[in-house]
């Protein structure tokens, strides 16, 4: 099985599980963005997104670097790395045993003809 760290593991899929959070990943995997920009797409305060930011950069997945008075955030892809795999690793598993189901399956009708 994958070797991964199980609570960064948990803090990636916490973090991936909500839409804003995957909405602001999605707009920082286009490069840099202030807390300004990345607001923009959204129905919500500035404060309200430095909160979603502040949850992303806890699991390490994004970080900043300041700039005079702003924070430009961009991501830290590798930090979910773990979940990726874990993701591949049980793709695989499922895809191995729905074609095995398969060829049973066509096995199976072969016979029956």
């Amino acid at each position: 099985m994958v070797n991964y760290q199980e609570n960064h593991l948990d803090d990636v899929f916490s973090v991936l599980s909500d839409p804003t959070r995957r909405k602001i990943i999605e707009e920082l995997s286009k490069g840099e963005k202030t807390v300004k920009k990345l607001a923009e797409p959204f129905d919500m305060s500035l404060p309200a997104v430095t909160k979603h930011l502040k949850v992303l950069e806890k699991a390490q997945i994004v970080s900043f670097r300041k700039e005079g008075r702003y924070k430009y955030y961009f991501l830290q892809p590798e930090k979910m790395k773990d979940a990726i795999e874990w993701l591949h690793y049980w793709r695989s598993f499922w895809e191995d045993r729905l074609t095995r189901l398969e060829q049973f399956l066509m096995e199976t009708k072969e016979e029956d003809e």
